[in-house]
């Protein structure tokens, strides 16, 4: 299986933003359906590329190149695994964060609202926990702390009650389910917007995607060298927040540290002082582009 099953977002503005040269060491940390893998190859000659990633769908779809070195981990564990390759440092780490297009229109894989199938949400099959775990076990406070946490949903105290009640009557199993509930909750000129809130939020439950990004930003700035590039691609304003706080300062508050003499230390210099969004066009191509923002950092 070769084909690219998740068109790459930011492509171009991704590579221009990492500053390629022949003989690099690089980090894809999120390789989903390998189209930004692919670019970034075409852009090396004899450089070594890291690709991570949990999903098993992934993995079937590895490109076949002596330059790829394919991780079915998640990329939080990036430098227990690079160490195995005896490498320490890297050159550049990219991410995007997005969920791969293939996973939101497999029904079975649970991430959408629009198709009937397992409340599951699980990136790596693997796991134990899955999002009907979440929605039938999980105490009415967690579930009104998820919602409003990871979804931003505002009325999360309503929800999450509904949630209880309903799963009294019988446990809650599908997508479809958890979709009747949810709309009934939800404010009817942003109905859409809403279900695809509460998706999220169980979906970032489920995968620890907070802890896990917040460890492979750590990792990330650990195995960079200096004069090395840091891209990621976001999706939602918890992942935008803590990538533009950390490549600002250092830390996820976004706190500023200065020396004795005001200077500011931080361990990167902020390449993309604007955002980098999609344009015109890309945003026509591919609809499910319009909430990506590229930041760029530079290792000092």
């Amino acid at each position: 299986m070769t084909e690219v099953y998740h068109i790459p977002v930011l492509a171009r503005e991704s590579i221009e933003a990492l500053r390629l040269k022949d003989d690099y060491d690089v980090i894809d940390a999120t390789y989903g359906g390998g189209g930004h893998s692919r670019l970034i190859l075409e852009n090396m000659s004899e450089g070594r590329l890291f690709a991570f990633d949990q999903d098993e769908d992934a993995a079937g779809n590895a490109l076949e190149d002596d330059r790829l070195f394919f991780i079915r981990h998640n990329f939080r564990y990036a430098k227990n695994f690079l160490k195995h390759f005896g490498v320490t440092q890297v050159d550049a780490v990219f991410a995007d964060l997005g969920v791969s297009s293939h996973d939101f229109d497999v029904a079975e894989r649970g991430f959408s609202f629009r198709f009937d199938g397992d409340l599951d949400m699980r990136m790596n099959r693997d796991a134990k926990a899955d999002a009907a775990q979440v929605v039938n076990e999980y105490p009415e406070a967690e579930l009104q702390r998820i919602f409003g946490m990871y979804g931003e949903i505002k009325n999360a105290r309503r929800l999450a009650a509904e949630i209880v009640k309903a799963r009294k009557e019988q446990p809650i199993k599908t997508t479809t389910q958890l979709k009747e509930i949810a709309s009934a909750c939800a404010p009817r000129a942003i109905e859409n917007k809403y279900l695809a809130q509460v998706f999220q939020a169980l979906r970032i439950e489920v995968n620890e995607e907070m802890e896990a990004l917040k460890e492979f930003l750590e990792a990330a700035l650990d195995l960079l060298k200096p004069g090395g590039i840091l891209a990621i691609i976001t999706y939602h304003s918890l992942e935008d927040r803590l990538c533009k706080n950390f490549m600002k300062s250092g830390n996820f508050e976004g706190k500023i540290e200065k020396d004795f003499y005001g200077n500011v230390q931080s361990p990167f210099k902020v390449i993309t002082r604007k955002v980098i969004v999609p344009g015109k066009e890309e945003l026509e191509a591919n609809p499910r582009s319009r909430s990506a923002k590229l930041r760029v950092a530079e290792k000092i």
